[in-house]
């Protein structure tokens, strides 16, 4: 089997930089690669929902892949997860084989959303047959019942995946369900590497054990999750519930202006630019902009946000 790192910290959800026409502005990645750093991120899932995964041309996203490995072979701290999922297979397997030969960190599947698997033994042999073809990467599975509508019990899959692929390192999970994140996150004496993906859900994540999460509010609120954690860490639940209050203040927001175009407001206000969603997505007016820039400072969100 192969020997799993663990992350332990937050990894992002990169937004896709983008210029005013929607097209790929992959010279701004440097820069957000050391500020993700700076901010003490350990990790980017890249080509995920927050990127944009969904919207963007295989291409595109080997485009990304590879701009993302630059930083990463210079000598970048910050290790890299590649979405490469999706309801093509042969597709996967490509951008399997792209982000390995590119030297990137370990890729994720997402259950297929369109001619979807009939039960957790199917699903476990698509995300093998992708694994495969990459024995020397770690594979992730990315859980997200709520976008994909592939929702099988985890512990399950966890049983089935871990005797099918040498390679399987963990799961991303994107999901509210507790008791089945615990039961994977214990499976085998805590074998492999549980990723929580609900920001909004961090302390009670912590009360599990988790120590990885994954999200896009850490892209631009990283102070803010850091002092959760220490605070939670130290036994200072007081100061750690206070504070998870600010989380959810922030995420409210997030739906207020109309949900993950938001997000790529707030890290512009943060000093990143990424520019907007592509359609379907519907990106904020300026004037909700600015109102939203009004809500983070009446709200007392501004010392949170991530510095440049």
């Amino acid at each position: 089997m192969l020997k799993i790192e663990k992350f332990e910290g937050m990894v992002a959800a990169p937004f896709t930089p983008m210029d005013s026409k929607g097209n790929l502005k992959t010279e701004l990645i440097h820069e957000y690669y050391y500020f993700l750093q700076k901010n003490g991120i350990v990790g980017a899932f890249i080509n995920g929902t927050t990127g944009e995964g969904a919207s963007l041309t295989q291409k595109e996203k080997q485009l990304q892949v590879q701009k993302w490995a630059e930083c990463l072979k210079e000598g970048g701290k910050v290790r890299i997860i590649n979405m490469v999922g999706g309801t093509c297979i042969n597709e996967c397997v490509e951008n399997a084989l792209f982000s390995y030969e590119a030297g990137l960190s370990a890729i994720a599947v997402i259950g297929p959303y369109f001619f979807k698997p009939s039960n957790d033994s199917h699903l476990a042999e698509f995300v093998a047959q992708v694994g495969e073809a990459v024995p020397e990467l770690p594979v992730y599975y990315y859980h997200f019942p709520a976008m994909t509508g592939v929702n099988f019990g985890m512990a399950g899959f966890i049983s089935k995946i871990s005797k099918m692929l040498p390679n399987f390192a963990g799961i991303k999970f994107t999901h509210e369900d507790f008791m089945d994140f615990t039961l994977c996150l214990n499976y085998n004496d805590g074998a492999y590497d549980l990723l929580w993906g609900r920001d909004e859900c961090i302390l009670p994540a912590l009360a599990t054990g988790c120590k990885g999460f994954v999200g896009s509010t850490y892209n631009f609120a990283a102070p803010l999750y850091h002092l959760i954690i220490d605070s939670f860490n130290k036994g200072d639940l007081e100061t750690a519930r206070r504070l998870y209050i600010k989380v959810a203040k922030m995420v409210s927001l997030l739906g207020k202006y109309g949900g993950i175009a938001t997000g790529k407001a707030f890290i512009k206000i943060a000093g990143i630019d990424c520019g907007g969603f592509r359609p379907p997505i519907k990106n904020l007016t300026e004037e909700m902009y600015n109102s939203l820039k009004q809500d983070i400072k009446l709200l007392g969100l501004q010392e949170f946000l991530s510095k440049k």
